[in-house]
């Protein structure tokens, strides 16, 4: 399905009502067990599945929850999808009304994965598995089972695109020969701590960069070198941009310029190239600026020349995942695992099943996103999403 059409029908969803916390969905009256896509069955033996989406705000978020939605469907299950407006409490009482509208199952991108104790242990009594969808929820028992991405070697692919924009490794991050001493001047970007995958984006980025910045071949003028020091509260765009218009103030004059920027989500990218563009940097000489999400404003400016990087996650396969987890948890049996090791919220390893990741250059949008049917060539031109 075009990711387009995903667009149109989450949006839709909004504008009908998708905030409201009172959205009482229809639910199924069956025993819940997963039934294949193309069931004749239809939801009426599908059941009721809750899916919190953290922010509408975000053309990833809204892409994630309509691919979810249109999964589950095609699946035979009713779907309650909302979105929480990056507020707390409002996605703290939509679960709680997923799970009184009969829920039986929940699939949760949580803002804070810290803050939906109360829900899960509500989930639990009541034998409802609950799916951490990309964002792990931590210090809870009741957490059945996580779909992610590598989101260490997110990190990792992040610094390999600044070094490779910098000229010092290829695009699979092995060393070039005869590359520039430097030093380069870079600086830091985190995402929101309350996110579990910002620690693992920013210990993977580090994994590569660290002996880098000890030897000299990177300089860090702002000497943020530390995750509390570079992080971005929820991950928005303006307090990315309002961090580096601070940085550029204090630490760079007429005689020092920034030569690589290494930011973890593309709305943060955005916003440092804003901040980077008052302070006087023409787009065709900007740093390296890496990012994540392959989000169609950034692609264009990727193609463009403006940005120098996205990391693509392909949140079709993460939502298939989601619903191939919720399936086999509503038939009474294990989902398929490839990680059960290292998603360690604090009271449980949570067994994981992540996808693979990809470094989207201006070289390869094509074979990448408009290949696969991720975006189209006219959307990467315009920098729109097309909804119709």
């Amino acid at each position: 399905m075009a990711n387009k059409l995903w667009y149109s029908r989450a949006i839709a969803a909004v504008a009908t009502g998708a905030l409201a916390v009172t959205l009482a969905a229809c639910g199924g009256e069956g025993a819940g067990g997963g039934s294949g896509a193309g069931d004749d069955a239809g939801a009426e033996e599908g059941g009721l599945v809750g899916v919190a989406m953290p922010t509408e705000t975000s053309e990833r978020w809204i892409a994630d929850g309509a691919a979810v939605e249109e999964g589950l469907e095609a699946a035979g299950y009713e779907v309650d999808l909302q979105f929480a407006g990056d507020d707390i409490p409002t996605q703290q009482q939509q679960i709680d009304a997923m799970i009184n509208a009969g829920a039986e199952a929940l699939i949760i991108a949580a803002i804070d994965g810290t803050t939906l104790t109360g829900q899960l242990e509500a989930a639990a009594a009541q034998d409802i598995p609950v799916i951490s969808y990309d964002r792990l929820i931590r210090d809870s028992e009741d957490v059945d089972f996580y779909v992610s991405f590598d989101n260490f070697q997110v990190g990792v692919a992040q610094a390999n695109a600044l070094l490779n924009g910098l000229g010092l490794v290829d695009e699979e991050g092995e060393p070039v020969e005869d590359a520039p001493e430097g030093p380069f001047n870079v600086e830091l970007f985190a995402g929101s701590l309350d996110d579990n995958n910002a620690h693992f984006f920013w210990d993977g980025a580090m994994s590569v960069l660290e002996p880098l910045i000890d030897d000299g071949t990177l300089v860090v003028p702002s000497e943020q070198t530390d995750i509390d020091q570079a992080a971005t509260q929820r991950w928005l765009q303006e307090n990315a941009q309002s961090r580096m218009e601070d940085l550029l103030t204090a630490h760079y004059d007429g005689n020092e310029q920034v030569d690589g920027v290494l930011s973890p989500y593309d709305g943060l990218s955005r916003g440092i190239i804003e901040a980077l563009r008052s302070a006087g940097y023409e787009d065709d000489a900007m740093p390296v600026i890496t990012g994540q999400d392959a989000e169609i404003a950034s692609v264009k400016l990727i193609a463009d020349g403006v940005q120098d990087s996205t990391i693509f996650k392909d949140t079709r396969l993460l939502a298939d995942q989601a619903v191939t987890a919720a399936e086999a948890l509503l038939a009474g049996e294990e989902p398929e695992a490839n990680n059960t090791t290292d998603y360690d919220n604090g009271l449980k390893v949570v067994p994981s099943y992540l996808l693979p990741v990809v470094t989207v250059y201006a070289d390869n949008i094509e074979s990448e996103l408009v290949d696969s049917g991720y975006w189209t060539a006219e959307e990467v031109e315009s920098g729109v999403a097309d909804t119709e």
